[in-house]
């Protein structure tokens, strides 16, 4: 008899039971191994940021349930819910970087100098005189002037017949030849009350007759604006025949922008050049500020007086005006990263953590894509320089208010 034949029933029956037994524990073991532990699924979840909605930063006020397109064609972005309580609002990188946010720090530096303006060269027009008859009468020459002719200083422009003043100067040299002094002197206040020049009573002095033709001449030399006197025409006392403004020297208007009206004062050196003299520099100074606003191209006229010597510098010429050429140290951030909302000026601030927080600042003068601040960052301060408008709609959103002018690192904005 073999050994199988010796094993009882009852025994074989035990030994399958035991072996189902053994091969059902060892697949549950591998059927537990090939699944997830239970435990870090919920700690993943928690890990994820829970979107609450989303939107288009160009239309904060449109919420959409899903990612898609909104009503302008935008791609949307997400709103998450941040419960982290750290200041400012976080921004994913990716959306920033899509976006081409470029961030920059706050460096110390100098702007470019001054301030570049557009004048115009006009007339200097404290420097006028006006030719007026001092009495009533007839032209009986003229000089063959015109106006816009350029004239010296006592130029004869015509002649003119005063006929009451022959019996008031013959009356004069009878008194004279009388030898009364007195008499003499209130002669010869009558002629000056007429309006004769005492160096006309001088020559009736001299040659004992009357002199009842003047000549007007200019006062002094320059150009002739206006003239209105003509041979055989009439002329009353007070009349004004001709005006003359002084070339010596010249004004130039300057346009200042309203914006940048502060940066000028009057007194400030000033550097003018002209297309008409390529490589040649004028200096001056602000003489003075004109008080009226320009309504149409919102600028303000800073005058600058120019000596003219030979006359150079010609009236309507333009001009290209160098203001406040010395430049000073000063705090700068990229232009484009200021944000002015008509009532504030705010940068974005990048924090630690991939955050952002606005920040009021005081800015100052801008030249060459620079823009000074004068309070409300500190030296080695990141701001954003583009993108920040998604930023500044994402923490409006989120009602993160911005940091005040005060809770800067150091108030004025540097370390030394």
């Amino acid at each position: 008899m073999s050994a199988f034949d010796r094993i009882s029933t009852p025994q074989v029956v035990v030994a399958a039971v035991a072996l189902a037994l053994v091969a059902g524990a060892g697949g549950y073991g591998l059927a537990r191994l090939g699944q997830p532990s239970a435990t870090p699924a919920p700690q993943a979840k928690s890990a994820e940021r829970k979107i609450l909605y989303w939107y288009d930063p160009m239309l904060p006020a449109e919420r959409h349930p899903g990612p898609g397109k909104s009503s302008m064609n935008m791609d949307l972005i997400p709103k998450y819910a941040d419960v982290s309580g750290e200041a400012g609002v976080r921004i994913d990188p990716a959306s920033l970087q899509n976006l081409g946010g470029r961030v920059v720090a706050v460096t110390r530096g100098t702007l470019p100098s001054g301030l570049t303006a557009t004048g115009v060269v006009d007339f200097n027009q404290r420097d006028v005189a006006i030719v007026q008859a001092r009495a009533a009468g007839f032209v009986q020459r003229v000089y063959n002037r015109a106006p816009g002719d350029i004239v010296g200083a006592g130029a004869p422009l015509a002649d003119l017949l005063v006929p009451e003043w022959g019996g008031a100067q013959a009356e004069y040299l009878a008194v004279r030849r009388t030898g009364d002094a007195g008499l003499a002197r209130a002669a010869r206040q009558r002629l000056v009350l007429l309006g004769m020049s005492d160096g006309m009573i001088d020559r009736i002095d001299r040659t004992g007759r009357p002199q009842t033709v003047v000549t007007l001449s200019t006062p002094t030399g320059g150009v002739i604006r206006t003239l209105n006197v003509r041979a055989g025409m009439t002329v009353t006392a007070g009349q004004t025949l001709a005006e003359v403004n002084g070339l010596g020297t010249v004004w130039v208007n300057a346009a200042i922008p309203e914006a940048l009206a502060g940066q000028v004062r009057a007194g400030s050196p000033v550097n003018v050049t002209l297309a008409a003299f390529p490589g040649e520099t004028f200096a001056g100074r602000v003489s003075t500020i004109l008080p009226e606003t320009q309504g149409e191209t919102r600028t303000l006229t800073a005058r600058i007086e120019l000596s003219n010597r030979g006359g150079r510098l010609k009236p309507g010429m333009f001009a290209t005006v160098q203001l406040g050429a010395t430049a000073r140290p000063a705090l700068l951030v990229p232009s484009e990263a200021i944000i002015r909302t008509g009532r504030r000026t705010l940068v974005m601030l990048a924090l630690d953590g991939g955050r952002y927080q606005p920040a009021d600042v005081r800015t100052g003068r801008e030249a060459g894509g620079k823009t000074e601040v004068l309070a409300g960052l500190a030296e080695g301060e990141k701001v954003v320089a583009s993108g920040q408008f998604l930023i500044d709609s994402e923490a409006s959103l989120s009602g993160i208010a911005a940091r005040p002018i005060g809770d800067s690192d150091l108030p004025t904005g540097g370390r030394p």
